[in-house]
């Protein structure tokens, strides 16, 4: 591995700006400080540039099974988008069947990503039942495996969908692991009464996959799941929350003392549920669950984020093309494959209409994009800062940049882009992986494979345990 000395940047964390000098070795950042003399094999000059750390993004699906097809993106063409959007570490979901073993599903998910990924990553693991086979599992795969996150649906009835019992039990042996417990948070037996409904009252359009899916029940799953937290004593992590309700939720058991954690996605901070009713079937690019909402909930989210009511950023990046896998649902929104394009563009559009139109700092952008991630997942201080010892995971970011979004120019493999026409402020120029280029000067200059699997170190609470150098008072007498 070459040294590189990055010059002049102004270097950005979760809690500091100032303009400084880094030394890159073996990897890792050895050196920071001003007017740095060492030798280096390479240096870049970052004048009039950020220099953030690379954005961690806790929420994608690559290479997933759903509705009959497959996401667009594989973790070579995902990963790869990821990079040229500024980040440069994913956690992914592995999914499980029912009645076979965890550990099946997990190789499976090693073969999608050995070899392809250009960016380092992880795994979450869905939950789908919790009996004596899974209990004696979760043991080895939290601690050798490192998968210290567990996904549990509330909605997707008859696909994905467990129940409350299985949430609890998992919620329980998350406990006692030191693992997080995850949920997609909406009430699923109602929205599949819904959905029939609407379908024998003739609603087939896409507009339709939000009626039915109101933002209440959205609220509802997630009170329930934050008291079932309170009631196991368990750590809660809400991924994709849309709406005021489950804001709510959140924010108030937050209050009461609940180790309850909140993420949104740039989707639901930028877009609005009139994106479905866009004719000749468009509104199908816009099908996401939970779906997006009436635009009163933006300013209700972004304030969320400000306050730290909600602490991160996912882009749950579920990439289906238009034509030939959105189409599916042509005639039956149930049909409909969720998901949309997003891994690309949520770094720049958290900057761009947080940072830029003044809603959030700029540390707090680092915050959402990158550190709150890594410290929640068992990743920092690997990942998610600037820190003397860290992965030289590094964004070369030009906050005066201007670029549209488009599918013409997007670097993910879907024939759409949700955000179409859009123009952002501030661009990821150059964004290095553990000290190497995956970008350089926009262009891609990354190696299929260079991603290392991550195994993230289990949760831990603050003050439960004294450190190890700390010698216990009582012994000493």
């Amino acid at each position: 591995m070459t040294t590189k000395l990055i010059k002049n940047g102004t270097i950005v964390t979760a809690s500091d700006t100032y303009t400084a000098d880094l030394l890159i070795k073996n990897g890792i950042i050895a050196q920071i400080g001003r007017a740095i003399e060492a030798e280096a094999d390479e240096i870049i000059d970052a004048s009039g540039k950020f220099v953030f750390p690379g954005g961690v993004d806790p929420h994608t699906h690559l290479e997933m099974p759903f509705g009959g097809t497959v996401t667009a993106d594989d973790f070579a063409t995902g990963t790869t988008a990821a990079a040229f959007g500024g980040t440069t570490t994913i956690v992914d979901f592995c999914l499980t069947t029912k009645g076979k073993p965890l550990s099946e599903s997990i190789a499976a998910w090693h073969k999608k990503a050995d070899g392809k990924a250009v960016i380092d990553y992880g795994f979450h693991l869905m939950i789908g039942e919790i009996n004596d086979e899974v209990l004696a599992e979760l043991p080895s795969i939290v601690k050798e495996e490192g998968i210290t996150s567990l996904k549990v649906f509330m909605a997707y009835k008859n696909v994905f969908q467990a129940d409350d019992g299985t949430l609890f039990r998992t919620m329980l042996a998350a406990k006692e692991l030191g693992a997080m417990v995850m949920v997609h948070a909406e009430n699923g037996d109602v929205i599949d009464f819904l959905i029939r409904k609407a379908l024998e009252e003739g609603h087939t359009d896409p507009i339709y996959h939000a009626l039915t899916r109101p933002s209440v029940l959205e609220g509802e799953a997630t009170g329930r799941a934050a008291k079932l937290a309170a009631l196991a004593g368990a750590r809660l992590y809400v991924v994709h929350v849309t709406c005021a309700e489950a804001v709510q939720q959140i924010a108030e058991a937050r209050m009461q003392g609940v180790d309850v954690w909140g993420e949104t996605c740039p989707q639901y901070l930028v877009l609005d549920q009139t994106c479905l009713e866009k004719p000749d079937f468009e509104g199908a690019k816009y099908v996401w669950s939970p779906p997006l909402r009436e635009s009163f909930h933006q300013e209700v989210l972004w304030n969320a984020l400000k306050s730290g009511q909600l602490q991160t950023l996912g882009s749950d990046h579920c990439s289906f093309n238009f034509d030939g896998q959105k189409d599916l649902g042509l005639g039956d929104f149930s049909k409909i494959p969720n998901g949309g394009p997003v891994i690309e563009d949520r770094f720049s559009l958290l900057y761009s209409e947080g940072v830029h139109k003044g809603r959030i700092t700029l540390n707090q952008f680092v915050d959402i994009a990158a550190t709150r991630s890594a410290k929640l997942f068992g990743l920092f201080p690997q990942k998610g800062t600037i820190a003397i010892g860290s992965d030289a995971d590094i964004v070369i970011f030009d906050p005066l940049a201007q670029r549209t979004l488009s599918a013409a120019s997007h670097h993910m493999n879907v024939d759409y882009n949700p955000f179409e026409g859009m123009t952002v402020t501030g661009l990821p120029v150059s964004v290095l992986s553990r000290g190497e280029f995956v970008v350089r000067d926009c262009q891609f200059v990354g190696s299929r494979g260079a991603g290392n699997y991550l195994k993230r170190a289990p949760y831990t609470p603050l003050n439960s345990a004294a450190p190890a150098e700390i010698i216990d008072p009582v012994e000493r007498v």
